[in-house]
């Protein structure tokens, strides 16, 4: 797994890489602020109007002396809509990355360290997609489900790393497979190596939840907020595509030695007897001279 690691940190800085991060950057990042200045305010002021109809929510805003407008109905209400946002470009990023990006890394880490490796049957596009979809809306689920719970400062640094930690594990496992391994192969390395893979998506889900940094950053400081809505929008696509190289050279790894252990090994040679000295008839007359 640490080899891997070093083997994908190198190769996210070659340049062909992070040229294959600038089109779903231009992409995701056209798509956000075309949402963002239609709806940013009217999300805002849904989300102050909702937060405002809580009386306990005036109570502790009078004990803090928030003097911001609307109160701390006003303050909080960008806060939450990020949280609510963050997700939305975190799934879109990583659907982009693994339908767009994942297959040309999987094939450039084949070219470059498992030239020997032949691709199998594989899985269809629509089997690859089908996976992405219900793995995504499983964590869309629980991202829904566990968003109350992100309000407890020790728990918002826990469950979404987690969420997007099995995620990046479920759909990065599959992809990166999908074109080399048959559905046995793809079912016995899942099994095999099932938790060194959620321990490199649970790593990768904390690199992910990083640039939530940024991108809250953004919203808060309006001045910047053009600025840094695509940097946080690279960074989530960086982290993907280290993500994607990562699972493909462990996982073309661990297909190549499954492979190796199944083939059979050749069969021994048979040891044949020693041979006889040839009889001739100058031996056949010596050996009867001499009785």
């Amino acid at each position: 797994m640490l080899d891997a690691f070093a083997r994908a940190l190198a190769q996210a800085f070659m340049p062909r890489v992070i040229g294959l991060t600038l089109l779903p950057l231009v992409t995701m990042t056209a798509l956000a602020l075309l949402l963002g200045w239609l709806w940013w305010g009217a999300a805002v002021a849904w989300m102050q109007a909702a937060l405002q109809a809580w009386p306990v929510l005036d109570w502790v805003g009078a004990r803090l002396s928030v003097h911001a407008p609307g109160g701390l109905a006003g303050w909080l209400a960008p806060l939450f809509v990020v949280m609510l946002a963050t997700p939305v470009i975190v799934l879109a990023s990583l659907a982009v990355v693994s339908l767009w990006l994942t297959p040309v890394l999987t094939r450039l880490v084949a070219e470059r360290r498992f030239p020997q490796l032949a691709r199998g049957p594989g899985a269809s596009l629509a089997a690859s997609i089908a996976w992405s979809a219900g793995s995504l809306g499983l964590a869309a689920a629980a991202l829904i489900v566990t968003l109350p719970l992100w309000l407890i400062p020790p728990l918002v640094l826990v469950l979404p790393p987690l969420i997007w930690g099995w995620l990046t594990y479920r759909v990065m496992s599959f992809d990166v497979l999908a074109d080399y391994a048959s559905a046995e192969e793809r079912r016995a390395i899942l099994k095999a190596h099932q938790w060194p893979l959620l321990a490199m998506g649970v790593l990768c889900g904390y690199m992910g939840a990083a640039p939530g940094v940024v991108w809250a950053s953004g919203l808060l400081f309006a001045a910047l907020f053009v600025v840094l809505v695509p940097v946080a929008i690279w960074i989530y696509t960086f982290v993907f595509v280290f993500s994607s190289l990562w699972f493909a050279h462990y996982g073309l790894n661990a297909l190549q030695q499954l492979r190796a252990e199944r083939t059979p090994a050749p069969p021994a040679p048979v040891a044949l007897p020693p041979e006889r000295p040839a009889v001739t008839d100058a031996s056949w007359r010596d050996a009867h001279a001499r009785r």
